[in-house]
């Protein structure tokens, strides 16, 4: 049964997340990426951003819960068993450092079927102090 197009639209309220130091420091090792910018605490102090900073991709982190929010969404009811994480991309405004505060909401900004295979997109916003930090589109896949 295709995605209801009524759900074109519908917005997730802001989901809350504290960055931690160590927490970019992990995530950087995680992805091999031991850039000083991420994981040396004296090299980023010296740096022009004054601190630690978080590796782009950081944003899944604090995108996660929102994403989730829609993916269990009762009401949208997806066929999670048949769900493929098709595209991903970010647009990146701000550096996102250890203490920030961020606010993810999120909206889906496109439903399609072709094929027999549903497609939905939700684009997040994230924000720290009511400035945008990262926007992130999820496309997903739920195979017919």
């Amino acid at each position: 049964m295709p995605i209801n197009m009524k759900f074109l639209g519908k917005t997730y309220p802001p989901v809350k997340y504290e960055v931690g130091l160590e927490k970019i420091k992990e995530y950087a090792q995680a992805i091999g990426d031991m850039n000083p910018y991420y994981v040396d605490e004296n090299f980023a102090k010296s740096s022009k951003y004054g601190s630690i900073v978080a590796p782009p991709t950081f944003a899944v982190v604090y995108q996660k819960d929102l994403v989730g929010q829609m993916l269990f969404d009762r009401e949208l009811d997806l066929n999670i068993p048949m769900l493929v994480h098709g595209e991903q991309e970010f647009e990146f405004f701000e550096m996102v450092k250890p203490g920030d505060v961020i606010y993810t909401d999120g909206k889906i900004v496109d439903i399609q079927n072709k094929d027999g295979k549903d497609f939905i997109t939700l684009q997040t916003t994230a924000k720290r102090d009511g400035k945008v930090v990262t926007i992130g589109r999820y496309l997903f896949v739920i195979r017919g």
